[in-house]
């Protein structure tokens, strides 16, 4: 099997709600995702002969995905008041809100899942949350 890998990353605030720790207060990463992805054949004509898939197009892809959370505040839907919310709108704050809480474990099936849903073979995606910390989902 044919295996490429490519990586993004993107810098965002969150915390988690409910969490006995320090992680439930707001603060930031720079995440990083990896993506591998497989295949038994590589194209057989045309400019990607060759290749499994075209890197510019994956690497793109996986950025596309990426770039939505960058310079945001991730939180969990219905994990903060409203009010609390809407004055950080108000304030024009980016704010994505995830159906999931926003850990490493749960960005990596979001990210496997997404990829898939592009039209990859998707062997595994790992996201880091710092240098020395990953969850990976295959």
């Amino acid at each position: 099997m044919y295996v490429l890998k490519t990586n993004a990353s993107f810098d965002s605030a969150h915390f988690l709600k409910g969490y006995e720790g320090k992680c439930s207060n707001i603060h930031g990463h720079r995440w990083k995702v990896t993506v591998e992805i497989g295949g038994e054949m590589l194209v057989s004509d045309g400019t990607n002969r060759g290749m499994l898939v075209d890197f510019s197009k994956l690497k793109d892809d996986l950025s596309v995905i990426a770039d939505d959370f960058d310079h945001s505040l991730i939180i969990e839907k219905g994990s903060l008041k409203e009010k609390t919310l809407l004055a950080l709108m108000e304030e024009d704050f980016r704010i994505v809100q995830v159906d999931f809480r926003p850990t490493a474990e749960n960005f990596a099936k979001y990210f496997y899942d997404r990829m898939n849903a592009y039209g990859y073979n998707v062997l595994e995606t790992t996201v880091y949350e710092t240098p020395n910390n990953c969850a990976s989902y295959k």
